[in-house]
């Protein structure tokens, strides 16, 4: 950006030397703040210029050697700074770091990337600023949090980007990938329904962890809180909360989904869609309300927030269900749409209403049919938690979960049924 001789004069410049000065005052703010910290406000704003500057010059003399001198004579003040005043008992590393940052933050506005450099400003300054909040953080994890922590970032950063992604095995549905992804989202919600539980309070969190689950993956939910169910009476009793919370929430993302894609269908589908989720939340509110009559409910105890092993043994479950819906698929004849939503919706409600919507918009499929193929995957979804719940939790949070989500199915069908 600095080719042209006058340069000097061009907008981009000017922006790259404002950006710069704002990277340093914010950073400056923070670390004014600090009685040990040996630069400040004005130090810091210089040393941002300063990194600018280097890189103005360095690519008009064609010398990248300048941008690595200034940053070790800015790093060397600021030590220097530290050794002729070590009594203090401030080692000052995280202001020197700081300033190094600020300088190579400059630069970056000064080569172009002015966006890019105030968002990491910005980032750098939070990270200075919440310094106790992090260091209580950091105190308060055991060291099973640091190993959940650890198990969840290999399986998602290690092991999904290196499986294929595209179909194998019968009918080409077993695709590595998004099975693997099915593992990572079940402990990612392990996780985050920890913290939740944790941060929240169990009674709040579990509303919280119901409807995070619900946006992200009601069946990873299910499964994940299933097991739990089973560790004891007080987790069961959070466990049904989220659960039914979590397989409520789809009910709205069908309806958002239908009025971005296919808005002819949503005079059919969001009274039917109201009628199920006003249905199951009714029986669910009452389910809490008696939860709440027991007593408060004690924090679980969760030995492996990432529920690693569980998630899985429900990879190979979910990868025998996809096969078999492909095969009721395939042999369904001129009921296909209908019996791949009851087969598909098993696993995943999406799908089938993605593809009814897709043939309601091509014209293979009336708004009815479209409405009544989501609703039949629905119900199959429903059913199959229950199921689900049946076989990790044990029959009595299955049977408590049954007359919720039964109340949705029935709600749903009979506003369907008077639509038609």
């Amino acid at each position: 950006m600095f080719e042209a001789p006058g340069a000097l004069l061009e907008p981009q410049t000017w922006l790259a030397f404002g950006a710069s000065l704002g990277i340093g005052l914010l950073i400056g703010l923070e670390r004014e703040r600090n009685p040990t910290a040996k630069a400040g406000l004005r130090t810091f704003a210089l040393v941002s210029l300063l990194g600018t500057l280097a890189a103005l010059v360095a690519e008009r003399l064609d010398s990248p050697w300048l941008l690595p001198t200034g940053l070790a004579a800015v790093a060397g003040m600021l030590i220097a700074a530290y050794l002729r005043d070590a009594p203090t008992g401030d080692p000052g590393t995280t202001t020197v770091v700081a300033a190094a940052v600020a300088y190579l933050l400059g630069a970056l506005a000064g080569m172009g990337e002015a966006s890019l450099a105030g968002a990491l400003a910005i980032g750098v300054t939070a990270l200075l600023y919440f310094k106790p909040e992090l260091e209580g953080f950091s105190t308060a994890l055991s060291r099973q949090d640091l190993v959940s922590v650890l198990q969840f970032l290999v399986v998602t950063f290690i092991v999904l980007p290196i499986l294929p992604d595209r179909g194998f095995g019968p009918f080409g549905v077993l695709n590595p990938f998004h099975l693997w992804l099915m593992v990572v989202l079940i402990s990612g919600l392990g996780l985050a329904s920890y913290v939740a539980l944790r941060i929240a309070g169990e009674r709040h969190g579990a509303v919280l962890a119901g409807v995070l689950g619900g946006l992200v993956s009601s069946t990873a939910t299910t499964v994940l809180y299933a097991r739990r169910s089973a560790e004891s009476e007080a987790m069961r009793r959070i466990a049904l909360v989220v659960v039914l919370l979590a397989n409520l929430v789809p009910l709205v993302r069908v309806v958002v989904l239908a009025a971005v894609l296919a808005p002819a269908v949503l005079a059919t589908l969001a009274p039917a869609a109201g009628a199920a989720f006003a249905c199951g939340l009714v029986i669910t509110a009452l389910s809490v309300r008696s939860l709440g009559r027991s007593g408060a409910l004690p924090a679980p105890e969760l030995h492996n927030p990432t529920e690693l092993g569980t998630a899985i043994k429900f990879g190979a479950l979910y990868a025998l269900v996809l096969v078999a819906s492909a095969w009721l698929s395939s042999v369904a004849g001129s009921r296909g749409l209908y019996a791949a939503a009851l087969a598909a919706g098993m696993v995943d409600i999406d799908p089938p209403t993605l593809s009814a919507l897709n043939l309601h918009n091509a014209g293979r499929a009336l708004a009815h049919e479209a409405v009544t193929a989501i609703a039949l995957a629905v119900a199959a979804n429903m059913l199959f938690k229950v199921g689900v719940l049946a076989w990790l939790g044990g029959r009595k949070i299955a049977g408590q979960a049954l007359l919720p989500l039964a109340a949705a199915i029935a709600g749903g069908a009979a506003a369907l049924y008077a639509l038609a």
